[in-house]
């Protein structure tokens, strides 16, 4: 590898670090968090809920932003949003506030997180190709879900740790702390490399361009559109079992104050998570095709979330967490390189932002569901409502394979065309 993509690398291994530790502080004991706030189980989720609707109002207009005035400026401005919202997350537990003020801080997340998403990935590829870089993206992605891995172990349980010592409010500041580090840092460190941004139509055409283009090279590409529409299935239940997991795990271990204990089972999935990010080019490549390996781990993940619901043993359930955890990150590697490749450099934000768009509508629907089975069913039972409801994912991804696009073959990062070069 070059110096000049090194250096690419490595300013993008460390967003991610500072970004997931920043979250990852949180992680172990949100749902906890909003349960002592005074919220039931629906309404819990319903709040995480208004998350990802957030994500889905302000997904298209970041988009904007992301492809008008540039990826380092989405970037920034995410930093800003997350760490005054967590900041008024903090507050809203302090007061016991009513539902209606979660939900509204909770969209505020929400858009915080959509100045992130796609423009971070895009950043990276087209800095990667201007930089000249020869390898694979797996290789890449897969390093950055090593370094977010080590940043969530790291986070959860120092998170779970400082609840217990302080109280479950403190994780939520230091997180905002951090926050604000990575916005130094960003600022210094990140540039615009291999991509102009569109400053020619004012902020209504953008919008009403981005969308379009969204369409264009997203939906009405068959292999792009089915792995879209896979997206709502995996991401909403993924984000569901992540966060249900907590509690139910504390059930399981017999003292639901052990706010630890919780923290320990977020650094479980980090550390599978970094496994996964190590070894997802290795299992990438025992596939002729990136989408078998993404349907086996769609199989796998499924298959685990259903032995989680009917178990009732607690270290049988941190063995079924971690499994859960490597096929979840051995396929996010390369599925997102598969999508990449199949999107050109100036529309990659666009399109990447609606794939998570769709990812976030699955949220928006599904948490609340499954959060209110809890309420009725416990905990076990939502888990295997949720692998069920992940079994719809695998049409869209038998699809897309089928469709034998060349980046479900390809190996190594596309070159950057003169037209994308600044």
């Amino acid at each position: 590898m070059n110096p000049a993509a090194r250096r690419v690398q490595r300013v993008y291994l460390v967003l991610l670090l500072g970004n997931t530790l920043a979250a990852s502080f949180i992680w172990g004991i949100n749902t906890l968090f909003l349960l002592d706030a005074g919220l039931t189980n629906f309404e819990a989720f319903a709040a995480n809920a208004f998350f990802t609707v957030g994500m889905v109002v302000f997904e298209i207009p970041t988009g904007v932003v992301a492809d008008t005035v540039g990826r380092k400026a989405s970037y920034l401005l995410g930093t800003i949003t997350l760490s005054i919202s967590t900041a008024l997350y903090w507050m809203l537990w302090l007061w016991h506030a009513p539902f209606v003020w979660w939900a509204l801080a909770s969209a505020l997340l929400g858009l915080g997180f959509t100045f992130f998403s796609g423009a971070v990935d895009a950043w990276l590829v087209d800095a990667l190709a201007f930089t000249h870089y020869t390898g694979s993206l797996e290789a890449v992605f897969g390093r950055g879900l090593v370094v977010s891995g080590v940043s969530m172990f790291v986070g959860s349980v120092l998170g779970g740790v400082i609840a217990q010592a302080t109280n479950l409010g403190v994780p939520f500041l230091v997180r905002a702390g951090v926050l604000v580090l990575m916005l130094v840092f960003a600022a210094v460190a990140m540039k615009d490399l291999g991509f102009s941004p569109d400053r020619s139509m004012g902020p209504l055409k953008a919008t009403r361009n981005v969308l379009s283009q969204s369409i264009e090279h997203g939906l009405k590409k068959r292999s792009v559109r089915y792995i879209i529409l896979s997206a709502p299935f995996a991401s909403g239940v993924g984000i569901y079992a992540f966060y249900a997991l907590q509690p139910y795990l504390l059930q399981l271990y017999g003292d639901e104050s052990a706010y630890s204990i919780a923290g320990i089972a977020a650094a479980v999935i980090s550390l599978a998570q970094v496994g996964g990010g190590l070894l997802a080019p290795r299992v990438r490549g025992l596939f002729a095709k990136r989408t078998t390996t993404v349907i086996g781990a769609s199989v796998a993940s499924i298959v685990a979330l259903v032995a989680l619901g009917v178990n009732s043993f607690f270290w049988l359930a941190v063995v079924l967490l971690v499994l859960w955890g490597f096929v979840f990150a051995v396929a996010g590697p390369v599925r997102q390189a598969y999508l990449n490749d199949m999107i050109p450099s100036k529309q990659r934000a666009t399109v990447l932002s609606f794939d998570s768009l769709f990812g976030s509508l699955g949220g928006v629907v599904i948490q609340p569901a499954l959060g209110r089975s809890a309420d009725l069913w416990g905990y076990g039972t939502s888990l295997v409502i949720g692998g069920v409801v992940q079994l719809i994912e695998l049409p869209f991804l038998f699809a897309s394979r089928r469709q034998d696009d060349p980046a479900d073959i390809a190996t190594v990062v596309k070159k950057a065309e003169p037209s994308d070069q600044p």
